[in-house]
This record gives structure tokens, sequence and C-alpha cells, in this order.
């Protein structure tokens, strides 16, 4: 908390009367506060805290300038977050290196370092029996050719409906939310193994839905640190959908239902399943030439290669390239995957990105190509969660943009 020095005194609030002022619930003021968007000052002699008027009025004027910025829009063209910094061919969770953090770290404690500031060794992440059950039965309803996604959506819900305390937008009912949700969506995807248990760390559970071979701790290790990369990306597509739904104040499943549903788009989640086909026909052929030369006579662009936000190599791909060299069984699909960015060089001056790394990966040990997809959504619903908290302490309905009519001009006469 940031705590005003004593100086001239001028006009101070109330939480209460701070937070009327901001069109916000009270504990949301000290949301500011914590973020250093506003000061406080304890009440002498009292328990509460006071807020220098003039610096609320002015962070509520803001507030307000951004609900109508971008030509009438009504929507913020940019969203204040504390979570996820991109530079340059680096990324940082909380202003630290993210790729040191997924290399030394596990997944469950990155996700607790993304939600609270702090990190939690050896934590681990378990579901309720209630959860499990109710997610497991409404995945196993789906039809046979439903993919991981569905699963995964379809136990969102459900897991929801067996939480009659769902509605807790707190930051503490959240985050209990959070470690319950994110294991109950791994036990409904059904074990590839039928004697895996719901035991340990989240990467072996996950290892045992994504494959029925045996891994060793290097094996773990990859994808471990492979959802630990992928936990967030800043404002992604699905980060989007739930920061909008978390405006609204869904609650937690709901907002991560709206990014499971952005998430299966060609352009999202499911570009590592491209990827996955792409390098397995690589495999198939030999030598990438004749599989680059058809995807561009297509008109199609290479997946596995290219990222928006880096002009280089995606930080993400180079980290699990380095840890897929040691595991001899991605050899081949390693070579593969350099082929395909040598011989595209000739055209492009793309570079991998992670889609390619979890192609190299899922290919080498036979998953499914919906793997890759898998392992992005549950590694993301950790940072989805992080984003539907950090909504949850901004004005309500903020991004709920106007639409910019471009239809008939009205009146109409009425058709028929």
């Amino acid at each position: 908390m940031r705590d005003q020095e004593p100086g001239p005194e001028g006009r101070r609030l109330s939480t209460r009367e701070a937070a009327e002022l901001l069109g916000v619930k009270p504990e949301t003021v000290y949301a500011y506060v914590s973020r250093g968007h506003l000061g406080s000052r304890r009440v002498p002699g009292g328990r509460g805290s006071t807020f220098d008027a003039k610096e609320v009025e002015t962070l509520a004027r803001r507030n307000r300038r951004e609900s109508t910025a971008g030509s009438g829009s009504g929507a913020d063209l940019s969203v204040r977050t504390s979570l996820t910094f991109i530079d340059s061919d680096r990324y940082y969770f909380r202003g630290v290196d993210a790729t040191e953090l997924a290399a030394r770290h596990s997944y469950e404690e990155v996700a607790e370092w993304l939600w609270t500031g702090r990190l939690r060794p050896g934590v681990t992440f378990t579901a309720p029996a209630a959860s499990v059950a109710a997610a497991r039965r409404a995945a196993g309803a789906l039809p046979e050719h439903a993919g991981p996604v569905d699963r995964l959506r379809v136990a969102a819900v459900a897991a929801a409906a067996a939480d009659p305390l769902r509605f807790d937008l707190s930051e503490q009912a959240v985050l209990a939310t959070a470690r319950a949700l994110i294991p109950t969506l791994v036990a409904a995807l059904g074990p590839a193994d039928p004697a895996d248990r719901d035991e340990g760390p989240l990467a072996r559970r996950l290892w045992g839905r994504l494959s029925g071979r045996p891994a060793d701790e290097a094996t773990l290790r990859v994808l471990d640190t492979a959802l630990a990369l992928l936990v967030d990306h800043d404002l992604a597509a699905s980060t989007l959908a739930v920061r909008v739904a978390a405006s609204a104040r869904a609650h937690a499943y709901a907002a991560v239902s709206a990014g499971l549903g952005v998430l299966e788009g060609p352009l999202h989640g499911a570009a590592s399943g491209l990827a996955h086909r792409l390098l397995v026909e690589v495999l198939d052929r030999g030598d990438a030439g004749s599989v680059i030369a058809e995807e561009l006579r297509a008109g199609r662009r290479i997946p596995g290669l290219g990222h928006r936000l880096y002009p280089g190599e995606d930080p993400r791909a180079r980290l699990l390239f380095t840890l897929l060299a040691d595991l001899p069984r991605c050899g081949p699909a390693l070579a593969a995957a350099h082929d395909i960015v040598a011989t595209a060089a000739r055209h492009t001056s793309l570079h991998a990105n992670v889609d390619l790394a979890l192609a190299v990966f899922t290919a080498s040990y036979a998953m499914p190509s919906t793997a890759g997809e898998t392992i992005f959504a549950v590694g993301r619903t950790a940072g989805w969660i992080a984003h539907a908290l950090e909504e949850y302490g901004e004005r309500p309905l903020r991004l709920r943009p106007t639409g910019q009519y471009t239809g008939p001009k009205p009146p109409q006469p009425l058709p028929g």
C-alpha cells in the first residue's frame, strides 16, 4: 500500500465515499492503492483509511476518459495490467523474465507468482472430489468425436454448477477456485492410462491424458516448462474475452469458459495442431521442401512460424528447443523442425514460434494432433484467472464498446 506522507490538509474521503466517486466496490479502492494508482492514509487513532479527494477525482476523470476513448467506441484502447510485459524478444511475468521462471520453477509455482506476486515452493493443486465427479460425468456424455477443448469447456461448466459459492468474486475465493479448477479440467480429460491417479504435480497428471507412453523426469520437465511458459502472454484474443466476461462480473468459471471458446480458433490455440500435422508430414516425406512448396502454392501461411509480437525467434520456442535437444526421442522431429525453418527462410524471414516447439514434443511421443492445444489451454487457464482477478478490481463494464452503426438510416418501413 502506498501511504501518503503528512502534508497540506485537503478534503479527504472515506473508503465508502471514494468508492462511490469511482463507481466501484469499496474493496476495489484498495486494489487501486496496491497498484500505485491511489494513495491512502490511516485516520489518526482510527482503523480506517482516507483518501485525498482531488486524487480520487483525478482518477475518476481518467477512468471516464478511458471509457469513452476511441472515436466514441466506449471501449478502452488499452488495458492496464501488471501481469505480463513483452519487450522485443523477451517477456516478463510481474517484471521477472518468464523463461527463467519457467526454467527454474514448476507450473503451479509460476501460476502462484502470476496470481499473487509470491512464490510457493512445492505447491500442488488439488481438485475436490465432487467437482471432478461432475466434470467427468459431463465430459463423458460428449460424442466420441468431441475434442479435448470441448471436454474442457463442458468440464468448466459442470464444475461451476457443483460450486454454490462461485459468485464470490473476492480475491481469496477466486484463487481457491483457480487452484481447484485447473486440476479438475485435467481430470476431466480422461486418462490415457487407466491406472493413472490424480496425484502429484500437474504435469505428471496431464501426461497421462496425453500419452500412453511412460515418462521420465526429463520428459515431464519439458511438459511442465511448456505449461509454465504458456501461463500468460499479455492480451491474446482468449485473454481479452476473459477480461470482457470479468468486466461484466461473470464468475471465474464463466470467464475461463469464455477463454476456452475463443481458444479453438485456427489463429490461436488450434495453431499448434496445424504445426503438428505439418511436422508429421515432413517426417513422413523426409524433407521439408515439397511440403513447404505445397503450403505456399495453396496460399497458406506456414504454421509454426512467425509471431506478431516477436521480430525474431519466440523466446518460448527457444527454451523448449533447448530442452527438447536433450531428449533422444525428439531428435528426428527436432531436425524436421529446423528443416522447416531453414526451408521457409528462403521465402520469408519468419522464425519458429511456440507452436512448432510444441509440435516437436507432441509428435515425438505419438500424441494426437490436439495435444498441443490441450497443453496450451491447461497452461493458459492460470493466466486467464490472473486477468479476471485484475478485471474484478476495475470499474464494471468498462470494456463495453458502442457499435458504429452502418445499416440503413432509420426509420425504415416494416418489411412485408
